[in-house]
């Protein structure tokens, strides 16, 4: 890799002014990209090219309305009552089955993260949510905090919202179709690992407080299970499988009118909900991300402008392929300390162009994988630190201690599935 060609120096001076922007200046991550997108062009002579900003802006605008619509889906079923009615039935049901257990609030962890793309949303929402549960049922606070962050993690990848595969195949042209069995395979063996490693050693031993946790349920079954109180989540699976399996009949809304009408039809389960005040909290949660979006946007609009997705390209392509899959399996998730939308853009493009003989939905989903990695970096560690304040740990490198056994199988299985990806694609319906 030549840094003394202009595209090389463009490149140095991109990343270097973000890193300061973002580390040094402790800037938000959006206004770090935009600022250091300003910086590269204007290396590059090209003086404020205002078009491609904006046009870079709005580059992601079918993400930022999935996500946008995704999260106000969640916040109306969040107020239904919906989420801990679901968690104290699962509770309920698998008390006496330590393992089924553990994989039940494996999945319940992951649930927002796979409808919004968000880690942080499944940490705040069902991850807060579980917390406690688990602390009662006897799993330490820290491991609690670690099963957490990384079922966000395996939420945010796994079907059917995942952003940093979506960034991916949007830099190859590449539509966000036929991502389900990819990602499946890329997550759910780990979040079974995950559970079994973090969570079921602990239920086994059976050493809880059943009095706190009897109380904790009560308090959760305020609003009873019931087939009127998860009609959202009817509804949006019935608009979700008819446009994939009946295309020529179905009306094809998108995802986002998919969310809105699931999201709306919480009116309808009986229990109060102030609609317009529940997607503005939930539009607010999503601010940070949106706006991470829209810097990411920019950032690789010019980076294609000046010519350093190019010179990136061409770097990686040179790479001997035992230090191109070990530059993956550790740039991609180090990149993502700063955005794993970044890591996406940035690294995980020029990665999957350099695998273009192997299966590029698989590729493309093992790369998202190691870019969620991201969440789990310092000094930003969003689904680390997140999880850490929901279980009052002051300390949360003590929770990520516990996350780093995981997050290397993690790596180790991206890169696995990536070795075997025209294999594995070929099992799959």
């Amino acid at each position: 890799m030549d840094w003394f060609l202009p595209e090389g120096l463009f490149t140095l001076a991109m990343v270097g002014s973000f890193v300061f922007g973002a580390f040094a200046l402790k800037l938000p991550i959006a206004i770090a990209l935009g600022a250091a997108a300003a910086v590269g062009a204007l290396a590059a002579g090209e003086g404020f090219p205002l078009r491609h900003f904006v046009e870079g802006t709005f580059g992601y605008l079918d993400t930022i309305l999935i996500i946008a619509t995704a999260m106000i889906f969640m916040k109306s079923v969040q107020k239904t009552g919906l989420l801990e009615s679901l968690a104290a039935w699962v509770i309920r049901s698998f008390r006496q089955n330590p393992l089924m257990l553990s994989l039940g609030l494996m999945v319940i962890i992951m649930v927002p993260g796979m409808i919004t793309g968000s880690s942080t949303a499944a940490v705040l929402t069902t991850g807060a949510l579980v917390a406690p549960v688990l602390i009662k049922l006897g799993v330490p606070v820290v491991k609690t905090a670690a099963a957490i962050a990384m079922g966000a993690i395996y939420g945010m990848i796994a079907p059917p919202v995942n952003v940093p595969a979506m960034i991916i195949g949007g830099g190859i042209d590449m539509p966000y179709v036929g991502f389900a069995g990819p990602l499946l395979v890329c997550t759910v063996p780990l979040a079974i690992f995950s559970a079994l490693v973090l969570v079921y050693p602990y239920l086994k031993k059976g050493a809880g407080d059943e009095l706190a946790l009897e109380e904790e349920l009560k308090r959760m079954e305020q609003a009873p299970l019931s087939i009127r109180l998860i009609l959202p989540v009817i509804v949006l699976a019935v608009l979700m499988t008819g446009e994939q399996f009946l295309p020529d009949i179905w009306p094809a809304l998108g995802m986002p009118v998919n969310f809105l009408l699931a999201a709306l039809s919480a009116l309808l389960t009986g229990r109060k909900l102030n609609f317009l005040e529940a997607s503005r909290e939930a539009v607010n949660d999503a601010i940070p991300v949106l706006g991470i979006l829209m810097g990411v946007g920019m950032f690789i609009q010019i980076m294609t402008l000046v010519g350093v997705q190019g010179f990136i390209v061409v770097s990686v392509l040179a790479l001997p392929a035992w230090l191109m899959y070990l530059g993956m399996a550790t740039s991609i998730p180090l990149f993502g300390a700063v955005s794993a939308f970044g890591a996406a853009s940035v690294l995980g493009v020029p990665f999957l162009l350099a695998l273009l003989g192997r299966n590029e939905i698989m590729v493309g989903s093992a790369l998202s994988l190691l870019a969620g990695l991201g969440d789990l970096m310092p000094p930003t560690a969003l689904a680390g630190i997140f999880a850490a304040q929901v279980v009052g740990e002051e300390n949360y490198f003590k929770v990520l201690k516990h996350c780093i056994l995981p997050a290397v199988v993690t790596a180790v299985w991206a890169i696995v599935v990536i070795l075997n990806a025209n294999t594995i694609m070929s099992y799959l319906p």
